[in-house]
């Protein structure tokens, strides 16, 4: 196994174009997870911990959050949780402190385990991946296009991932996840809801309920006809039935041995009504804080 440390960030860009086999690490909690237990040995890694521009973040002047993707978990939950409430929300559900300290939403995408914490919440506010080649430059990719199927991204083997774009929240955001216990846990399966207030739109996503995450596009699009964005108020319970009826069935999930496919969309349909709950209390009471 070749280990590969560039200098900089062109240097990275121009290893991978030569070794595209080559295998990025950051944080490494997964990679070397893999390699411990004889899952993957890759050919040759690529350690980008000297690319220093990859830990930044830089806020637009649009308002825009760009996170480098080596920017660790720990510092979007202490730093952005009031401008990415989603996000960090899931970051304090990824393993322990330790990893929390090392991993990276950017290992997150690069590994596209449909079971990734952050994905959820990724879909939910709608993020824009950054991804760079020596060869082509710079591409912006949705992250509905992202997801391919398990554990492959749109990636070219030339490519690595270099930032996550945000918009700052406009609404309530929430993250749920059920594991097999309460902590250091691989989701059973997970959601994520974002109530996008300035365009009166929703967001959500699904995790580890099918060979990617999820977006479930009819359950959004019928909560965000039938909500009361103007008056707030009580939540209707038939709506929020209807609501995690619609994203228990837009999973895809199978039976293994964390949980039944049944289980799984029963716990999502519950996730669905509950973290909505939250989030219109959230936007019913700042409206009326208003």
């Amino acid at each position: 196994m070749d280990f590969l440390q560039p200098g900089s960030w062109a240097e990275a860009l121009q290893l991978k174009a030569e070794r595209p086999e080559a295998v990025p690490i950051q944080g490494g909690t997964d990679v070397m997870v893999e390699m411990n237990f004889d899952v993957h040995r890759p050919d040759a890694i690529l350690d980008l911990n000297p690319c220093r521009e990859l830990f930044q973040v830089q806020e637009q002047a649009d308002g825009r959050i760009r996170l480098g993707s080596g920017v660790p978990f720990v510092k979007i939950i202490n730093r952005y949780q009031d401008r990415l409430p989603g996000l960090a929300q899931a970051s304090r559900t990824v393993g322990s402190p330790q990893i929390r300290n090392r991993g990276t939403v950017g290992g997150n995408l690069g590994g596209a385990s449909p079971a990734g914490d952050a994905h959820p919440a990724l879909l939910a506010a709608n993020a824009v991946v950054e991804v760079e080649s020596a060869a082509r430059g710079t591409r912006m990719i949705d992250i509905d296009d992202f997801y391919v199927w398990v554990k492959k991204n749109s990636l070219e083997p030339d490519e690595l991932i270099r930032a996550v774009w945000l918009q700052p929240a406009s609404g309530p955001q929430y993250f749920s996840k059920v594991g097999t216990r309460n902590a250091m846990v691989i989701a059973v399966c997970s959601f994520s809801v974002a109530l996008h207030a300035d365009s009166r739109t929703v967001g959500a996503g699904i995790g580890s309920a099918g060979p990617t995450p999820i977006r479930p596009t009819e359950a959004q699009d019928f909560l965000a006809a039938n909500l009361d964005w103007d008056n707030g108020g009580a939540l209707n319970d038939e709506l929020a039935h209807e609501f995690g009826r619609l994203v228990g069935a837009a999973a895809k999930p199978i039976d293994d041995v964390r949980g039944t496919a049944d289980y799984r969309r029963h716990a999502l349909s519950v996730m669905a009504r509950r973290t909505l709950g939250w989030a219109w209390n959230d936007y019913t009471a700042e409206r009326r804080a208003a």
